[in-house]
């Protein structure tokens, strides 16, 4: 009989991913998300998809029934927004899938957290999982997805055999975040080049976070209670990738070159002028963005490599060149 797993966050870009690979793998597949589209796509391919919010606690505790193994990917991921909503989907989302693993005894959790819960602003390089984390995180996602961290860790603790990643800034082919904003900002009003863009950022291809996550949940149980930090392993200047991205999609790219100190407190400004306005609409920067790009902030992933066996398999540049070749594909279907 065939494994079977349920994915939440099965629509989004990561998720979409795992589910594909466990299906590839001869997994019976089970995909929990919001995206009806993407749901029906996935389901003509033979995987289950359940339409649910990670907030409606019966649903999810009911999509866990049965299931070898479940990979908690889906979350309020984004760079602005009210917290409340940031802590249903995050921290009580997180809370229902673990309800719904103790209930159902599910043999493995893997929990998808990030590394935003470790950085501020200022640099920080070759962070591990055992270095102290800030006072208090950047931005209400990562405030949240650390409150979801350690409700994860309090179930271990009380007999849930489960394993936390946090991957770190994802790309690839279909992705519809970090690398579409970086475009839209370099073809208008420009990316910022913080301090001339020196600051080192660490990636993560997509199949490789995939990996990741299969390892985890194949590892020995001597595991479980563990946080990975997964990436590359490739630091690279924020102005280099820029650079190197849109040499690739062969496109125009635009610059404002900023002063961290400047950057930051525009930033500010901007928070703060959102959530005057009635709309609340994202500001064009925020203080955690600012310090992301601004401040060279890098992850040790030696762990991962010695206790799970990782070992990324696709290049930064690799990477990219995959990217740039989907879009290709995509922008000919269009024309």
């Amino acid at each position: 009989m065939a494994m079977r797993a349920l994915v939440t966050g099965g629509t989004g870009f990561l998720g979409k991913k795992l589910a594909l690979a466990l299906l590839e793998k001869g997994w019976d597949v089970t995909a929990l998300g919001r995206q009806t589209a993407k749901g029906e796509e996935l389901r003509r391919l033979g995987i289950r998809f359940v339409q649910a919010d990670l907030s409606d606690r019966d649903r999810v505790v009911d999509a866990c029934a049965g299931q070898d193994a479940v990979f908690h990917c889906g979350a309020r991921s984004a760079a602005w927004g009210p917290y409340a909503a940031f802590y249903e989907s995050n921290v009580r989302g997180t809370e229902h899938v673990i309800t719904g693993c103790l209930q159902h005894e599910v043999a493995r959790l893997v929990h998808v957290s990030t590394p935003s819960v470790c950085f501020g602003a200022s640099h920080r390089l070759n962070v591990r999982e055992s270095d102290p984390l800030p006072a208090r995180q950047a931005s209400s996602y990562a405030r949240t997805k650390r409150l979801a961290e350690l409700a994860v860790l309090d179930a271990c603790a009380n007999g849930l055999p489960a394993v936390i990643v946090r991957p770190r800034a994802l790309f690839g082919p279909e992705d519809g975040s970090i690398i579409p904003r970086l475009i839209e900002a370099g073809l208008t009003r420009g990316i910022p080049l913080i301090d001339g863009g020196n600051a080192l950022i660490d990636l993560t291809y997509v199949d490789n976070a995939v990996q990741a996550l299969l390892l985890c949940q194949s590892a020995p149980a001597s595991v479980c209670g563990s946080i990975y930090h997964i990436t590359n392993g490739e630091p690279i200047p924020f102005a280099e990738a820029a650079r190197q991205l849109f040499g690739l999609l062969m496109l125009p790219v635009r610059y404002r070159r900023l002063p961290f100190a400047v950057a930051y407190a525009a930033a500010g400004m901007m928070e703060l002028a959102a959530l005057l306005t009635p709309s609340g609409r994202e500001p064009m920067l925020t203080r955690a963005t600012a310090s992301m790009i601004g401040r060279s902030q890098t992850l040790d992933i030696g762990a991962a490599r010695r206790e799970l066996g990782y070992s990324p398999a696709v290049t930064v540049r690799d990477g990219m060149i995959a990217y740039a070749e989907w879009r290709e594909r995509q922008d000919g279907l269009k024309s």
